[in-house]
């Protein structure tokens, strides 16, 4: 048995490709049954959506959000039907948080399968496609990038978005003040600032409408009890509190991803082993920036499975 202090971590939009979680589903019927739910609470095969694409429609929003919650939670069923591991926190970023919340029991599989299909809607509703946009901005310190933010919005929304890790954070807004982010970016050093292929500008003030319909879904749907704390995307803090779940769902829609201090949050409280779940690396990649002597895995497909088993 692991005396490792172990975290379970959640990948966001942005991670998914056209053939995730098909290993997992056909190697084991308890993944396999988590995409048969996702299909009957959706109404349309997510499955095989996820499992054969095509790219660009997994790359609608709407579609996005419960492709890539479905895989992670059929990763982490297998998790733990198929290992000793136990963990002590979850985080996800963005809308990896529902699939962290359904770790922790807060949220049912179907419903949050459902109020995130929803969400991307939301989202994607908010600004009509093209006014705004989103970009990374690397190397630059975060009191100069706020500088940028300031002198780049010119009575448009501009500002940071994810926090991800120490010089990479990535911004959002009205496209055209993005675009003048951009440049200022690199006038001040940065070394990158590029812009990302994002279908809106996600967690900026221009996301707020989108909160407002999400609350009332949110309303409709039961919190249960949790049984680990979850680090909230907003706070950078363990949630533990079932009655917080609802409002801090709604405010991470507008508001920036905390990732990098929910990182450290998580390393000052003793984690030293953490499992990225679900497709891609983005994550465990952000941590291994952040973090030194700690364990860093992931589980994306059978082959990741035996290595965890090991351990």
């Amino acid at each position: 048995m692991s005396t490792a202090m172990i975290a379970y971590l959640f990948p966001g939009q942005g991670s998914q490709y056209a053939g995730m979680g098909s290993d997992l589903a056909g190697n084991f019927p308890i993944a396999r049954l988590v995409f048969e739910e996702a299909n009957d609470a959706l109404g349309f095969d997510l499955a095989a959506l996820c499992f054969n694409g095509p790219e660009d429609a997994l790359r609608l929003t709407a579609n996005t959000q419960p492709a890539i919650l479905t895989t992670s939670v059929a990763a982490m069923r297998i998790l733990e039907a198929e290992t000793d591991l136990t963990p002590a926190f979850a985080a996800g970023h963005s809308l990896g948080e529902y699939s962290a919340l359904v770790c922790a029991g807060a949220l049912s599989f179907a419903d949050a399968v459902r109020t995130v299909r929803q969400r991307g809607t939301f989202m994607q509703e908010a600004v009509p496609v093209g006014t705004g946009s989103m970009a990374a901005v690397l190397g630059l310190d975060l009191e100069t990038l706020d500088t940028v933010c300031r002198e780049a919005a010119q009575g448009q929304v501009v500002s940071p978005a994810n926090y991800n890790s120490d010089g990479q954070v990535v911004i959002a807004g009205h496209a055209e003040a993005v675009a003048r982010a951009i440049e200022l970016a690199k006038g001040h050093g940065a070394k990158r600032a590029m812009p990302l292929p994002v279908s809106a500008p996600f967690h900026c003030r221009l996301m707020v409408p989108a909160g407002e319909h999400l609350a009332q879904v949110l309303a409709g749907i039961k919190v249960n009890e949790m049984t680990i704390p979850v680090i909230s995307n907003v706070e950078a803090t363990p949630n533990q509190d079932a009655d917080r779940v609802r409002e801090l769902l709604v405010q991470q829609v507008s508001a920036p991803v905390r990732w990098q201090e929910t990182i450290a949050c998580m390393v000052n409280l003793g984690v030293d082993h953490f499992v990225e779940i679900g497709p891609g690396k983005v994550l465990a990649g952000l941590v291994k920036r952040m973090t030194k002597d700690c364990i860093i895995q992931n589980l994306q497909n059978v082959a990741d499975l035996n290595g965890l088993a090991r351990n």
